[in-house]
């Protein structure tokens, strides 16, 4: 099929990516000329494991072009995705729809026979008519269906998300729509993925309840840690002693800092506020977004305590600034929050992330950034590990002792056992597990 993806970010690459190598000729369209250049040279803006290698080689083999041209892609195609961003509006918190509907506009005035305009990004509920509106009002002799079909991709784990997906949901009216839907994920039949076709409402829905589920679980589980910090339990154990229940599940229970990314805390936003506005407000999802946001406001403190009560004129080595491992993305990292108030209590923060220092530069000025873990760690009064990526799981931790000033551990993602750290001289400070 001839697939024009708008926006060339993190979901309309990929996306574009991994429909190309299904076999698809794919146009992605991005406004940014410099990032259009580079990506006609396989230089990927973003870092998401395999996908730099997946652009070259569907590049190479003519099934994926870049261009800033919309109209002559948008003539040309089966099935448009709109994939730009849909930022959390200052002040209001509610999804900012100006670029989706831009794009609308655009696409509505090129189309050319009937042509499948698939909404990819984040949207609100009803947004897939008022696409569906803006263009017939644009165009109104353009034959079009308007789809909804929100992503499910885990950064850093994305492109098998794509080509293996638990689900795949698609939100049309049209039986033209749901045909050529259908074609477009036919490679993914092999892997018995189940195609889930709702009403394009339901299908906005779905997005955003995933998400806030998910918040929900890890929020729960992060209020479950500080009882167990409390009443002398583990945390750790609790998880799993409730994870084992098919009802409830392993996954996003893991007790750390507090969500952040793209999507999370954006979608849970945005969910409150529309339900606020159709008068059935969802207060489990409220609750989680605020006692997220008080988590994160309150990981400086537990530093700070670990520290005697004061890092004043210490320097603290900080490991992780992304905010999950495999990724380079830095939007509502915890970092953003734990580092400018470890710098208002008088710390200064030498910091190591694999990948995210070039975007943390922006947000954090004042960061000593090393070059590798032990660096960040050589005279620090403490460690602080705050993304648990892979080269973190395994430090020396013998030369760790030797680096730091004090030998004072605060795991915020509980990699390490207390035993084992205890038994290398240091002072550990996990989540949800008994002090000792």
């Amino acid at each position: 099929m001839r697939v024009t993806v708008i926006g060339s970010g993190y979901v309309g690459l990929v996306s574009g990516a991994c429909f190309a190598d299904f076999g698809h000729q794919v146009a992605c369209i991005d406004s940014d000329e410099r990032k259009i250049e580079a990506l006609n040279k396989a230089i990927v803006p973003i870092y998401e494991p395999g996908l730099d290698e997946l652009v070259e080689r569907n590049l190479s083999a003519g099934r994926l072009t870049f261009s800033t041209e919309l109209a002559p892609a948008v003539r040309e195609a089966d099935v448009v995705m709109i994939a730009v961003g849909t930022p959390s509006r200052r002040g209001n918190g509610h999804a900012d729809l100006t670029f989706v509907m831009e794009a609308a506009r655009q696409i509505a005035g090129a189309l050319e026979g009937f042509t499948v305009v698939v909404n990819k990004s984040t949207v609100p509920v009803g947004a897939g008519d008022d696409v569906e509106r803006v263009m017939r009002e644009t165009n109104p002799d353009a034959d079009l269906a308007v789809a909804s079909n929100p992503e499910f991709l885990r950064e850093g784990s994305a492109i098998d998300d794509f080509k293996r997906p638990d689900r795949i949901v698609v939100g049309v009216e049209d039986p033209r729509a749901r045909a050529a839907m259908e074609a477009l994920y036919r490679p993914l039949y092999l892997n018995v993925a189940p195609l889930v076709f709702t009403d394009r409402r339901s299908a906005e829905l779905i997005k955003y309840a995933s998400n806030a589920f998910l918040a929900t679980k890890i929020t729960f589980i992060n209020e479950i840690a500080d009882l167990c910090e409390k009443v002398g339990a583990n945390v750790q154990e609790v998880a799993r002693g409730i994870g084992l229940d098919n009802r409830i599940g392993p996954k996003f229970l893991h007790a750390g800092p507090g969500f952040g990314g793209s999507c999370f805390p954006k979608d849970t936003r945005a969910l409150a506020l529309t339900a606020q506005e159709y008068g059935s407000p969802v207060r489990i999802v409220e609750t989680v977004i605020a006692v997220n946001e008080a988590r994160r406001d309150a990981l400086a403190g537990r530093v700070i305590a670990a520290c005697g009560g004061s890092v004043a004129g210490k320097r603290i080595g900080l490991l992780g600034l992304a905010f999950k491992p495999n990724t380079d993305d830095m939007r509502e990292a915890p970092a953003l929050a734990l580092v400018p108030a470890l710098e208002a209590a008088g710390a200064v923060v030498s910091a190591y992330d694999p990948e995210a220092t070039e975007q943390a530069r922006s947000h954090l000025p004042n960061v000593i950034y090393a070059g590798h873990a032990y660096e960040a760690l050589d005279g620090a009064h403490a460690l602080v590990l705050l993304t648990e990526w892979d080269q973190f799981r395994a430090l020396d931790l013998a030369r760790v002792r030797q680096l730091l000033r004090e030998p004072i551990v605060v795991d915020l993602r509980n990699v390490y056992a207390r035993e084992e750290m205890q038994r290398h001289g240091f002072v550990y400070h996990g989540i949800g597990r008994p002090r000792g």
